[in-house]
């Protein structure tokens, strides 16, 4: 591993006010092993990520509305605090999309990957994304973005049904709608329906053919492309478990090399010019056995740390050396590799035994090479929260998980049994709910276009 310019600090940053995103977590530590000042903007006090011992500070996050004027203001504190220029990260999308916005408002204070400034609002919109696949010869499901409710009920015959509906801009949605941002369509009138909503969704609904689940069909890839818009470090994975099951995020995934998967993340880099770090979701089509394009996300999605090498190199950690003037070492691949998110993995594999699915592939740990030892989290299988060097995230993770899981039962249980009587009189104001609860305190970012 080359040596980390430790005069550098780094900004982990996240809007989205979700206190279980372990890859933010990760980068935290993927940073901080090898030296980097980490620094991250976090939910709330009580995030596991705070509880780190490889996090130098946590710096609150926005409340309410996520404003560009706000963000600015939010990033400018942070440098204040921090005190010299750091390496900006950004870990979802919003972060992301208008760290490239505002780049000259930023400039001085961080350093991250150059964008065009509407480049990755382009690669996340998924009804752009649709056209992006079309001019640069990716597979992708067909799609229809109505324009009317007719031609949204119109799709159900065109695509056939079930079909899938997604808002082009998720991270648009406010919480108080009620829509998610993927949803599977049954019927012509849901159909209607959902478009006559699109004025709350603050973006366009797409209605894209379904690709049904089925056994090794869901696939990603993670990479750093640098200044040239080559790959400096990236691989392809396969998921053996997701939540929710068979739409979700990865809750366990192998790293195996897809040449397929892979020719199709650098042909989209190279028709958009793109320098920084992706993560790209594809399914497997049974019928033909092609690869469509589902998802693009402009920053590193949740299971990066899958993709660390022999040396410990990863997609993070690859930027950092490349945006402070690093070498980057080419990669040495570790296929095999499994990461696994322990909440998650819990959950996916319990509905899965439940539907009857068959149980994943084992998770039986690789026998280290010979010569000299790599740090642990390199080896064969790697956790979301739990690491030797570093446990107190993951209990702190477990109590709140357990805790949010507590306290749906007991909402279930009171609807169940009816209001108490006392409850018509009026008592003290309801405290707010944690950040940790999961279910407030999201941020809400209507206001972005």
């Amino acid at each position: 591993m080359p040596p980390f310019d430790d005069g550098v600090p780094a900004l982990v940053l996240r809007l989205d006010r979700n206190p279980f995103h372990h890859g933010t977590l990760g980068a935290v530590r993927s940073l901080g092993r090898a030296g980097v000042e980490v620094h991250a903007v976090v939910e709330s006090a009580d995030s596991p990520v705070a509880r780190s011992r490889f996090l130098h500070r946590a710096h609150p996050g926005l409340r309410g509305t996520v404003t560009p004027e706000a963000f600015v203001e939010m990033l400018l504190r942070v440098s204040d605090r921090i005190g010299r220029r750091a390496v900006l990260v950004a870990m979802d999308d919003v972060s992301a999309i208008l760290a490239a916005a505002h780049g000259p408002r930023l400039a001085g204070r961080y350093v991250f990957p150059e964008q065009p400034a509407g480049l990755p609002g382009r690669l996340a919109d998924k009804a752009e994304l649709a056209e992006l696949c079309a001019a640069a010869g990716i597979g992708h499901p067909e799609t229809v973005v109505p324009d009317g409710p007719g031609e949204a009920a119109g799709a159900a015959d065109r695509l056939g049904l079930p079909l899938v509906a997604k808002w082009s801009r998720p991270w648009l949605l406010s919480p108080a709608t009620g829509l998610r941002s993927t949803t599977l369509v049954r019927s012509a009138d849901e159909a209607r329906g959902l478009f006559a909503r699109s004025p709350l969704a603050g973006s366009r609904l797409l209605l894209q053919r379904f690709l049904p689940d089925a056994p090794a069909s869901d696939w990603f890839f993670h990479g750093y492309f640098g200044r040239d818009f080559t790959c400096l470090h990236g691989g392809s994975g396969r998921k053996q478990l997701s939540w929710p099951v068979g739409t979700g995020l990865t809750a366990m995934g192998r790293w195996q090399p897809n040449p397929e998967v892979e020719a199709a993340a650098s042909r989209l880099v190279s028709h958009v010019g793109y320098h920084g770090i992706l993560d790209l979701d594809f399914r497997r089509e049974e019928s033909t056995g092609s690869y469509q394009l589902l998802d693009v996300n402009p920053r590193p999605g949740a299971q990066f740390r899958l993709f660390t090498d022999t040396g410990g190199l990863d997609v993070v950690r690859s930027l950092y050396l490349d945006l402070t003037g690093g070498s980057v070492p080419g990669p040495s691949a570790r296929p095999g590799r499994v990461f696994v998110a322990e909440n998650y993995a819990l959950l996916s594999a319990a509905v899965s035994v439940r539907r009857g699915r068959p149980a994943p592939v084992s998770v039986r740990r690789e026998r280290p090479a010979a010569g000299p030892r790599p740090e642990s989290p390199a080896q064969g299988v790697e956790t979301a929260w739990f690491a030797r060097d570093d446990p107190r995230p993951f209990f702190s993770m477990t109590r709140a998980w357990f805790g949010r899981g507590l306290g749906k039962g007991a909402g279930r249980l009171r609807a169940l049994l009816g209001p108490h009587p006392a409850a018509a009189s009026p008592g003290p104001p309801r405290p707010r709910a944690s950040a940790t609860d999961g279910s407030a305190g999201r941020t809400d970012t209507a206001s972005l276009s």
